[in-house]
């Protein structure tokens, strides 16, 4: 009986979420893919500052550029670590893209109907400034500390073979007299091998990535799936509305809820407008600590990450994005009281 009407409901909701993830994980993979088989290595140093810092402070916008959900962004970045970009970078790239961009800022927009300048742009800018802290902090950190050992034994293997190629360049001085009569025709074959190629490398990381995201999504539809009984209310949304009053405890809330829920970043604040009993600070908690760390956002980091690091990372943002949205609700509750017109005006109306 448990089963017979509790299974379709969790079917309903793990094929949804499947359905709405799953293209852009393949989108994330085929992107992945072509920068494995046409990206140089080494091309990132070109295209960064040289200034580590200013590095960090650039990848927090590359979403503007190249604006990529949560579940897109993981498999490119594995790609680019392994290109030479630094973890420093490409987490903060993981941490704001899905958040820094276009797209995200005018569902947000869209979403609020009485600040809704202030709500998107106090996103774009809190996801920006927590992923730039947290580049920052891991500039100081060894690559072994941050990645798995496997992903960091490939870097250190293709910066020593970039560094022998680099000493190997300067003993050599070539005279390029050669007859080139038949590059044409071998040009055709090498660019459809490379396709192969790319094509082949995005299955690879499809299959990796996308073993996880179904493990995560899982575990996401059993929690969201209410129990088939009659009943008024969820406890779990009783005990969340109860925080709605405190101050610390209203943003952990929906930071705990946003975990669970596991939306994707461009249609999450229709979600958190709807959260009336909160504050808009506590909402702004809600919107950005989600696209940053969900339950299947922690299957995916594991696919590069530590699980030590990935522990850090969580406590390190939940704590970080709390005391943020604390400090800025004063200044939400008086932007509300200027844009709302006068008792007798509404009475008027």
């Amino acid at each position: 009986m448990f089963f017979e009407t509790w299974l379709p409901d969790f079917s309903f909701l793990f094929l949804s979420i499947l359905v709405e993830g799953a293209p852009f994980i393949l989108l994330g993979t085929i992107i992945s893919g072509f920068i494995d088989v046409y990206l140089p290595s080494g091309a990132m140093d070109r295209i960064l500052p040289r200034n580590r810092s200013l590095a960090v402070m650039m990848s927090g916008m590359l979403g503007i550029i190249f604006p990529v959900c949560e579940c897109a962004v993981v498999p490119v970045i594995r790609r680019l670590v392994k290109k030479g970009l630094p973890p420093a970078c490409a987490i903060t790239y993981m941490l704001a893209a899905p958040i820094v961009n276009p797209v995200t800022f005018l569902s947000t927009y869209s979403a609020f109907k009485k600040i809704p300048l202030e709500m998107a742009g106090s996103r774009l800018l809190f996801g920006y400034v927590i992923a730039v802290m947290v580049g920052l902090i891991l500039l100081r950190l060894n690559v072994r500390r941050i990645l798995k050992p496997r992903i960091a034994r490939e870097i250190e293997e293709v910066e020593a073979r970039r560094a022998g190629d680099h000493d190997h360049d300067h003993d050599h001085d070539h005279d390029h007299d050669h007859d080139h009569d038949h590059d044409h025709d071998h040009e055709d074959e090498d660019r459809g091998n490379r396709l192969i190629m790319a094509l082949r490398a995005a299955m690879r990381d499809f299959v990796d990535v996308g073993i996880y995201f179904v493990i995560g999504i899982t575990i996401v539809a059993i929690v969201n799936t209410p129990p088939p009984v009659d009943q008024e209310t969820i406890p779990l949304r009783d005990y969340i509305d109860g925080t709605a009053e405190s101050t610390w405890g209203a943003p952990a809330a929906l930071m705990g809820l946003a975990f669970l829920l596991s939306l994707c970043s461009t249609s999450d604040a229709f979600i958190a407008a709807t959260l009336d009993a909160f504050g808009q600070g506590a909402r702004l908690a809600f919107l950005v600590f989600g696209p940053m760390m969900d339950v299947k956002l922690l299957f995916l980091y594991s696919t590069i990450l530590s699980r030590r690091f990935i522990l850090a990372l969580a406590v390190g943002l939940f704590i970080a994005i709390n005391v943020l949205s604390v400090a800025v609700e004063p200044l939400f509750e008086k932007l509300e009281k200027q844009n709302d017109p006068p008792f007798s005006q509404r009475m008027e109306e």
